[in-house]
């Protein structure tokens, strides 16, 4: 078995961690961190885990820590840096699901997120956890940086088109909208259901944390630095991620040849569904599960195409992409634990 640990357990991605890792074939959490709920059983804080875990949280220990084959933090950006060092040279391998190793530009990351990087000498090593783009490299990681959730839907979205060169790549426009759980589990007045509800609102328009790293993802794919106009919106739900992606086609291609080329690209993966032409993916349709659905189709009259990608935000957009590369590490089957069906209604 392998031997889990989880620091920051608290959150909504520690729940779905816990949730998911509860039902693994292979994996078994051995300790789960939290210094302001130290001391309290999980199943006190998360009622849904009441007679499956016997675990309590506990103050971070990085012996104990480290004796574990791998660890995952649900942390707040910034906390990973500061330990991931420590419990790697242990032996650990490392599964970071904020952004500490996400982007490769130092001074990039220390712009956006507002603090010096703890341990800059590990950004080379981390791969970024994005199975469908970079299987080969996270089987062999020790420190994976997974990705956020607005990237991991826009960035699936666009691949087959840029990696193939279909579109210009200065002219791309990603409109994502998430659920409020993508903010975390936080007492904050503008998340309460009286603010959110019955509301939709775009938020961060000047500029959000994950447009630097849809950008890397991008150029990877495209080859070339790209034009990206990326709008994030909160709407009154808990989960889901919505990403409607506009390009210019460079090519001539039908509703039937965009199809094709996105079933060719994402032929034999797991956890990418691409529907027919003309569907349109609903949020509910992912909820719970670690699928991206992706519908895509041309805008009539025009060199516009249009993709919609949706997944849960905290399942394919955080803790079930972990898991999922969590398995690659491991050599494991890629799908191991993560066979929820969505959930309905």
């Amino acid at each position: 078995m392998i031997k889990v640990g989880i620091v920051g357990g608290t959150g909504y991605t520690g729940a779905e961690l816990l949730r998911i890792l509860l039902r693994h074939p292979r994996a078994s959490v051995a300790v789960i961190t939290s210094r302001g709920e130290a001391g309290t059983a999980v199943s006190d804080l998360f009622p849904h885990l009441r007679g499956q875990f016997d675990l309590c949280f506990s103050e971070p220990d990085p012996v104990q820590l480290g004796a574990c084959d791998v660890v995952f933090f649900a942390t707040p950006n910034g906390t990973a840096m500061g330990q991931a060092p420590d419990l790697l040279a242990r032996g650990a391998r490392v599964v970071d699901l904020a952004a500490d190793f996400r982007l490769q530009d130092l001074a990039q990351w220390e712009a956006w997120y507002g603090m010096p990087h703890a341990c800059p000498h590990l950004l080379a090593d981390a791969v970024y956890g994005l199975p469908e783009l970079h299987r080969d490299a996270v089987r062999s990681a020790r420190l994976i940086a997974n990705p956020g959730c607005y990237p991991t839907a826009v960035t699936l979205g666009f691949a087959p088109l840029l990696a193939r060169g279909l579109v210009d790549p200065g002219w791309l426009i990603a409109d994502a909208k998430s659920g409020a759980s993508g903010a975390g589990r936080k007492a904050e007045t503008g998340l309460l259901m009286a603010e959110v509800g019955e509301g939709f609102k775009a938020y961060a328009v000047k500029g959000h944390r994950h447009a630097p790293e849809i950008g890397q993802n991008l150029a990877r794919l495209a080859g070339r630095p790209v034009g990206l106009t990326f709008v994030p919106h909160l709407l009154p739900m808990i989960r889901g991620i919505e990403a409607t992606l506009y390009a210019r086609l460079s090519v001539d291609l039908t509703d039937a040849d965009l199809t094709d080329l996105y079933r060719q690209h994402y032929l034999g993966e797991a956890f990418v569904d691409v529907m027919p032409a003309g569907a349109n993916p609903d949020t509910r349709s992912v909820r719970g599960s670690n699928l991206c659905r992706i519908a895509v189709t041309r805008q009539a009259g025009s060199d516009v195409v249009i993709v919609q990608s949706v997944i849960d935000n905290l399942v394919k957009g955080a803790a079930g992409q972990a898991v999922q590369n969590m398995n690659l590490m491991f050599g494991l089957d890629e799908a191991a634990g993560l066979g929820a069906i969505a959930l309905l209604p």
